[in-house]
């Protein structure tokens, strides 16, 4: 069974359902919750899903929410680091989600930001590393991220990178962020984000471009399923699992798990992809970002 770095965020989300729209100045009637978030956590959670083990490189803080992380992490069998955040609190995220799925989210950083190579564990028991683009985003950690990416691929594992959202980059050279991307080994995003990153109008330009600076490319798309393409292969796309969606927090994040653990795994590249579609379709039918506890590993 392959053993899959996490390296990103460990958040604890407030999910706030709604059935109508916001009544801005008064109250809207919401169902609440509380889940582990973070784009990096959510990936190792579903990698123990999709079959792989999962350790989660991140920092959390030594709070009440801290301890929610923790003990999700545990329950799902996702190993974690601890690493000394001298006071800092967990990041916290407030998400709402409407009545059609989709979500907006309001994050809080808190003892997220800051990693730096230090933090690094002992790469021999690796197979492969996620790195979730959030973390390079952040002015605090990016100089740690580089330098574990370099560490990382001097050791041999393969790296699968996630570059967040449109908002999540701006402010970020796009010249910045494909330096980025051309360190690693593969790119998992959506068509938004790689419509932006390429300057291109349409997927397939999209596509052509962002795979001159890695050698695969996979293009999360939603209800449309994905396309993507491995460097001198045509691009190959796939339908998404026709399912009852209630909503799509995380539900790129279980994509990527499924596809990084079918890809360990030594499938080819159109099942691995078709993995990744039946992880994310586990995910949209749940509300919050993560497994149920009580799910399968």
């Amino acid at each position: 069974m392959s053993k899959i770095l996490c390296i990103g965020e460990a958040n604890l989300d407030v999910v706030a359902v709604i059935a109508s729209e916001i009544n801005y100045g008064s109250d809207t009637a919401a169902k609440v919750s509380t889940h582990g978030g973070g784009a990096g956590g959510n990936v190792a959670a579903w990698l123990r899903i999709a079959g792989a083990q999962s350790h989660m490189l991140a920092r959390i803080g030594k709070d009440a929410a801290g301890v929610a992380v923790r003990s999700e992490f545990d329950r799902l069998g996702v190993t974690y680091s601890e690493i000394d955040v001298h006071g800092a609190p967990t990041g916290i995220v407030i998400v709402i989600v409407d009545k059609d799925g989709e979500r907006s989210m309001f994050p809080d950083k808190g003892a997220n930001s800051g990693l730096t190579l230090a933090d690094l564990p002992e790469l021999d028991t690796f197979n492969a590393a996620y790195i979730s683009g959030y973390a390079l985003l952040d002015p605090k950690s990016r100089q740690g991220i580089l330098q574990m990416i370099g560490k990382i691929k001097a050791a041999g594992l393969k790296i699968y990178f996630d570059p967040a959202t449109v908002g999540g980059m701006d402010g970020v050279p796009i010249a910045e962020i494909r330096a980025w991307i051309n360190q690693v080994h593969c790119l998992l995003l959506n068509e938004e984000e790689a419509k932006y990153l390429s300057s291109a109008n349409d997927l397939n330009s999209a596509i052509s471009d962002l795979i001159q600076i890695c050698p695969t490319v996979v293009i999360k798309r939603g209800p449309n399923g994905v396309t993507a393409a491995n460097r001198g292969s045509a691009p190959i796309s796939l339908p998404a699992i026709t399912t009852q969606v209630i909503d799509t927090t995380g539900a790129g994040d279980s994509f990527a798990a499924g596809f990084i653990a079918a890809d360990q795994a030594g499938l080819d590249f159109t099942a691995s992809l078709g993995a990744a579609l039946t992880i994310a379709a586990k995910c949209v039918v749940i509300v919050g970002a993560r497994p149920a506890l009580d799910a399968q590993v």
